[in-house]
């Protein structure tokens, strides 16, 4: 696991959130230029992190709408995970012989604070699978890892998923290669278990 999604329509109420939640004020992470996005992290470990994202008001609203279901949310929600991958051309194809259609392979970067430019390549998280319980994947290079300087307090202790076709789900990431425990539910939901600072915290 590279990072969890934390969406919401608003950064600062998914800030608060987060923090009465696990008692860590997330850092800001910087902007994603032509998504209409921005970001704030916690880590949750020396190489996983919890992204906090939410609509830029300093960019224009992109006319294909923005990632993670950001356009139509009411409130901040686990929406997708990120699991870390290399060579993702060929991790594309081969999921492809599989019959589990990834998103294409891009790019992305935003700077920090700080001035730090930080770059990725990823498959694209618009390609949205089993409700977004089948992560995309992130590879990131040569760039430190966020992890590495966002705020600490809290660690992932476990992930795992909800959905209402919980076997087709778990198919597609036992072909990526991926074990997560998915249990049938009424409605799908990525849940994920953290120590922090107010004890042992699900996220949703």
């Amino acid at each position: 696991m590279d990072h969890l999604v934390y969406a919401t329509p608003d950064l600062k109420v998914g800030i608060e959130t987060i923090e009465k939640l696990l008692g860590v004020r997330a850092a800001l992470g910087g902007r994603h230029p032509g998504g209409g996005t921005r970001n704030s992290l916690v880590a949750l470990g020396p190489a996983s992190y919890l992204e906090i994202i939410g609509p830029d008001p300093e960019q224009p609203h992109p006319p294909a709408g923005r990632l993670f279901g950001i356009d139509g949310l009411r409130g901040p929600r686990l929406a997708t995970w990120a699991a870390t991958g290399q060579d993702l051309e060929r991790l594309v194809a081969d999921a492809g012989r599989n019959g589990v259609k990834l998103g294409p392979v891009g790019s992305g970067s935003r700077k920090r604070p700080d001035g730090v430019l930080l770059s990725w390549r990823l498959t694209s998280p618009a390609a949205v699978l089993g409700d977004g319980i089948v992560p995309f994947f992130i590879d990131w290079g040569r760039t430190l890892h966020p992890a590495q300087t966002a705020p600490a307090g809290a660690t992932l202790v476990g992930l795992r998923a909800e959905h209402p076709d919980s076997h087709s789900v778990e198919e597609i990431l036992r072909k990526l290669g991926l074990d997560l425990r998915v249990t049938g539910a009424p409605a799908s939901a990525l849940i994920a278990t953290v120590d922090c600072p107010r004890g042992r915290v699900e996220l949703r």
